[in-house]
């Protein structure tokens, strides 16, 4: 995802300015923080002499007037930080600066050094993880340029707004982040024109972003067209193709087409020989291993992991955190293919190297693997030893900003993994934590957080909160039937639990009307082979021959939702469990989190 996510190592932040103003148009953005926009960083000689001397530099206000501070203050905060002091001190001059700039500015003028200042000021909040303060500051920085004045004002708006996109996606809001990149897109149009090459850098820049929000068909838009663009400036098999056909591939498995993933990773894997990039090759092997296991084939799936393996371990040792992956993806191969010693195998191996994480290895590399082999235990039916890797993995991630939506994932499995230790209380605040950070970071509408909502609402039926449960289910059936359809598992398990739950809160006709809508699903579009048919069938007879009578029994539809043993209620013989309406949602959650 696009962001401001600097290894835990990295030295610190250095912000540079320029000496003169650049004349070049706006730039593509970088993973990296976005560089201010051009401005000036020295005095002119003729007012030198009125500068304060460098180690007094803390003038009164009244002198913010002087305009021959504002550039002064500047170069101040730049050397400050490059003279490793650290930001704390940077923040004071950057301010100044910008307040001197602002004093200064010509009424009327956009003032491109008061751009500028305040990208740094913005960069060095984000530093020092106030992003919280980098986002007004940000906001101001973009209303000073006038795109319509040249390069120079194009530059500085895009930068601006690819910056504040950046930030939000550190604060986790995922549709504010994706908002700032698309007015940052089309201010690099139509400054440079919709074939430039850097327009291409930028559309995959917010394909990224697009992906990470699980937005796969827009995300596959914009690749598209950052296909076409590098098509028309760049070499044959370049590197530029072969990374927009490993998003492209990315984008294409989410979506379930996985020939046109392999595809798509089998051109790019050649244009990354061509080039002697051999790491990157190993790592294309890796995704086309996943792809083939996607086909159960499983055969070319291990040719291709060994491969990687092979040459991940010659050049960078046999504990690389990469080579840990590999394990992994052997040990969910070797699972599915019922091999569990060999699976375990693997798993125990990748645990010892995350365990002495080499030098520069990031706590996401970690938890991502604590979190798939996590999986592994779920399915081989060890719930503590999954949840104590959960555990892990969200320790590792809990002070990293810009990881919001991935511990909500991995918050959402643990709450799975609380419900099948029957801990139901820890199991609905899991979730409902999980659902207070996605709503936070604008995943409000993505199929997975119907899916969380589902969760969760079970857990309040086992906790005999009925009214709770309700609102839940209504809230995921409306999120799943605009993402997935009405004729998805995922939306029907919403239904049936939806049924159910209204059936106990006393709402008959309208468990009735639901049940009759999938029943008429099922015949008319899905077939009865499911096993779910009949269960349905029943649960709508048994509501239809009770309809207008009072009731004075506990619901029968609730009784296929609550788990006899969480608390002393008693359960027909043959009734149905949640469980495997549950379990049809975790592949979803194991998705998202890994």
């Amino acid at each position: 995802m696009p962001g401001l996510k600097p290894p835990p190592d990295a030295p610190p932040l250095r912000i540079t300015v320029s000496e003169s103003p650049s004349q070049n148009p706006p730039r593509t953005p970088n993973k990296k923080l976005p560089s201010p926009s051009p401005s000036r960083s020295k005095a002119s000689p003729a007012r030198s002499a009125k500068k304060p001397p460098p180690d007094s530099p803390n003038p009164d206000d009244s002198s913010l007037d002087n305009p021959d501070l504002g550039p002064f203050l500047l170069k101040l905060a730049r050397d400050t930080i490059a003279s490793g002091e650290g930001p704390t001190k940077a923040l004071d001059y950057a301010i100044r600066a910008a307040k001197s700039f602002e004093r200064c500015a010509v009424e009327g003028e956009p003032s491109l050094d008061l751009a500028m200042s305040l990208h740094v000021l913005a960069a060095i909040y984000c530093s020092l993880g106030r992003f919280d303060e980098a986002v007004p500051v940000l906001e101001r920085a973009i209303q000073v340029p006038d795109v319509e004045r040249g390069p120079d004002h194009a530059l500085a708006a895009f930068s601006g707004h690819m910056q504040l996109g950046d930030t939000y996606s550190m604060l986790g809001q995922v549709e504010k982040s994706i908002g700032s990149y698309e007015e940052g897109l089309k201010i690099q149009i139509q400054a440079l024109g919709e074939t430039d090459a850097r327009v291409g850098e930028t559309c995959r820049y917010l394909a990224e972003a697009h992906v990470q929000a699980m937005q796969f068909d827009k995300a596959e838009e914009l690749c598209k067209k950052t296909l076409e663009i590098h098509h028309a400036h760049s070499e044959p098999a370049s590197l530029e193709e072969a990374a927009d056909r490993r998003l492209m591939a990315l984008i294409c498995e989410a979506k379930g087409d996985y020939e046109a993933a392999l595809e798509h990773l089998v051109l790019a894997s050649m244009a990354m020989i061509a080039n002697g990039q051999e790491n990157e090759v190993a790592a294309i092997d890796v995704s086309i291993g996943n792809i083939y296991m996607s086909l159960c084939r499983f055969d070319e799936a291990v040719f291709s992991y060994q491969k990687a393996l092979t040459v991940l371990k010659a050049s960078k040792g046999d504990n690389h955190p990469q080579v840990a992956s590999v394990f992994v993806r052997l040990a969910d191969l070797y699972h599915r293919t019922g091999k569990l010693r060999e699976s375990k195998s693997y798993c125990e191996n990748a645990l010892r190297i995350f365990a002495k994480p080499m030098p520069g290895t990031t706590a996401e590399e970690i938890a991502g693997g604590l979190t798939e082999i996590s999986a592994i235990y779920e399915s081989v039916n060890e719930p503590e030893e999954a949840l104590t890797l959960l555990q892990k993995a969200m320790k590792l991630l809990e002070d990293k900003p810009g990881q919001q939506s991935t511990i909500a994932g991995i918050e959402a499995r643990m709450g799975v993994m609380f419900y099948i230790l029957g801990r139901y209380e820890e199991a609905r605040k899991s979730f409902e934590s999980a659902v207070a950070k996605l709503r936070a970071s604008g995943e409000r509408k993505s199929a997975f957080f119907g899916v969380v909502l589902n969760q969760m609402g079970l857990a309040c039926v086992q906790l005999f909160k009925i009214d709770e449960a309700g609102e839940l289910f209504e809230e995921a059936r409306a999120i799943l039937e605009q993402e997935c359809g009405p004729c998805h598992q995922d939306t029907l398990g919403v239904y049936s639990n939806l049924a159910a739950t209204y059936d106990a809160m006393g709402r008959v006709e309208d468990a009735i009307e639901i049940l009759e809508y999938v029943m008429k699903l099922r015949e008319e579009k899905l077939g009865i082979a499911n096993p779910d048919f009949e269960d349905e069938k029943n649960r709508l007879a048994d509501l239809l021959k009770e309809a207008g009578r009072s009731r004075n029994r506990k619901a029968k539809s609730l009784e296929n939702l609550i788990d006899p043993n969480s608390r002393k209620t008693t359960k027909k013989e043959g009734a149905k469990k949640w469980v495997n309406k549950f379990s049809r949602g975790l592949h979803l959650l194991a998705a998202i989190t890994i």
